[in-house]
């Protein structure tokens, strides 16, 4: 099986080339850019499998790359790695809250970035396997990456899909916010509940009569509804 397609963004040269090369010795398959609008290009023309994107980019900053990606039906679901220099929480929260899979902050071990993307492809192959999942007036196809609700389609960040595939797939129990964080961004993440609190409540924007079916769980968690009473 071919190895996964990887789009570097980064406008420090020497970095991106070093990170291109680690990769592609991790026999990855690499594309580039020093931009975020050659990075929206290329990610709607090549279709790789996953983005690392630096924060501070010149002109388009790589939060509004990703907020762009996740607007564009075409690449709403690549996941994306952020790259930043910045260790604030601020940043790496928004990231996170715009459909970011995960965050790397620099200075970074190359094997650190390897095995980050592995993990985050490794979720994402796990979601494909899953069965099309109902809740109420909620449908979840997971191979299809398509949420319904009443039949009409509904448009949710790759995070909001994988925060509502979470909950589904262990309908009528709680899950607290921790372990809602180590499912969606797994150990690398140190986790912050307001992430959690954030995604839940424009999840629930966007599923109109569905998001009676989400329940909060005061001082733990979130809960889907069971389907029988």
């Amino acid at each position: 099986m071919s190895e996964a397609t990887i789009l570097i963004v980064e406008d420090e040269k020497d970095i991106r080339e070093l990170l291109a090369y680690s990769l592609g010795r991790e026999e990855f398959t690499v594309i580039e850019a020093d931009n975020g609008v050659s990075a929206l290009n290329l990610a709607s023309m090549k279709r790789p499998d996953l983005v690392i994107l630096d924060l501070m980019l010149p002109g388009m900053d790589g939060l509004s790359v990703c907020k762009q990606m996740q607007r564009d039906s075409a690449t709403a679901d690549i996941p994306v790695i952020m790259l930043t220099a910045k260790g604030e929480e601020v940043d790496r929260v928004v990231g996170l809250e715009l459909g970011a899979a995960d965050y790397i902050v620099k200075p970074f071990s190359l094997r650190e970035v390897a095995l980050r993307i592995r993990a985050v492809l490794k979720r994402g192959n796990a979601q494909t396997k899953s069965s099309v999942m109902q809740c109420g007036p909620i449908t979840v196809d997971p191979l299809r990456h398509s949420v319904q609700v009443d039949g009409n389609e509904v448009d949710l960040t790759v995070t909001e899909f994988r925060l509502l595939e979470e909950l589904l797939q262990n309908q009528g129990k709680v899950r607290d916010r921790e372990q809602i964080l180590e499912a969606i961004w797994g150990n690398s993440f140190d986790g912050y509940s307001r992430t959690v609190d954030t995604h839940v409540r424009r999840m629930r924007a966007k599923l109109g009569v569905g998001a009676e079916m989400i329940e909060t769980i005061r001082g733990i968690g979130y809960r889907a509804k069971g389907n029988k009473p």
